[in-house]
């Protein structure tokens, strides 16, 4: 019991870049056992940043829901490690009453985004709606709730991502294919896929065609991804990973490009070199 604090914080610490579930589980058990919150109490109210970080971290492990409003106040601690940890706590916590405020912070720079997306996760569908809702009254940072639909979102959020991909701005479509790609297309999401293959801006083409990955529906998106085996490389070879999906029409579509002598030759006789590999 004399070192129950310094095991705590080695225990505690370790997880700040291992984020394992059956590790943070087992870590959970210990420090519930080693009955630490009173003592995680004061430390809150520390001087030093490290002792403040290290209650939150433990008070979100041990899923402590009557301190949910503490260490979502601690999202605007001065200190960015504190902060970090809050984060960590709220995504440890999992409680219903902070997901208002996680979303809410989905565009606070001061916070890592890494960090920001994780907590959001943690809460998979159930912030779905919160997330549309702030994106419909927000429309300027549209970007970040796409990026944030890709991890929590469902086929509801298809019709207004869909929408985005026709939005005038670049980050902002591509970050809708991107959350597409993840939700899966529709004819409606595939037609603006293979539309936006022919965009100006590289990265917009290249999500297009990682949502296009394994679109076997109408449109003949085969020939439309074909074209792009010449493009820049990030784009070439989202549309040779989508090919490779489609089974045989993206076969046919590969074989015929597999003759040339460019970029796309090259990608096209690697990807059936692949698929015919053992």
């Amino acid at each position: 019991m004399r070192h129950r604090v310094e095991i705590a914080t080695f225990l505690i610490t370790g997880l700040i870049d291992d984020r394992d579930p059956q590790l943070i589980a087992k870590t959970r058990s210990l420090v519930r056992h080693m009955s630490l919150i009173p003592y995680a109490e004061r430390m809150l109210g520390s001087r030093r940043w490290w002792r403040r970080a290290l209650a939150l971290r433990a008070l979100g492990l041990i899923q402590d829901k009557d301190h949910t409003a503490t260490i979502v106040a601690a999202l605007d601690d001065p200190d960015p490690h504190v902060r970090a940890a809050a984060l960590d706590a709220l995504a440890d916590l999992q409680d219903p009453a902070s997901l208002s405020a996680i979303v809410v912070r989905l565009n606070d720079m001061s916070l890592q985004r890494g960090r920001r997306l994780a907590a959001l996760a943690a809460f998979g569908a159930e912030a779905e709606p919160r997330v549309l809702e702030l994106a419909e009254i927000d429309p300027l940072h549209r970007a970040d709730y796409a990026r944030a639909l890709a991890l929590c979102g469902s086929q509801l959020s298809r019709a207004a991502l869909c929408e985005w991909a026709r939005d005038c701005r670049a980050d902002v479509r591509a970050a809708a294919f991107g959350a597409l790609a993840r939700l899966g297309l529709d004819d409606r999401g595939a037609a603006l896929a293979i539309e936006a293959l022919d965009s100006a801006e590289p990265d917009v083409r290249a999500m297009a065609a990682y949502a296009l990955h394994g679109w076997i529906g109408a449109g003949d998106a085969a020939s439309h991804l074909a074209v792009r085996l010449d493009d820049t490389w990030t784009v070439a070879v989202q549309a040779a990973r989508s090919l490779e999906a489609m089974g045989p029409a993206g076969a046919i579509a590969l074989q015929a490009v597999r003759p040339r002598s460019d970029l796309g030759a090259f990608l096209a006789r690697q990807i059936l070199w692949q698929v015919s590999a053992p």
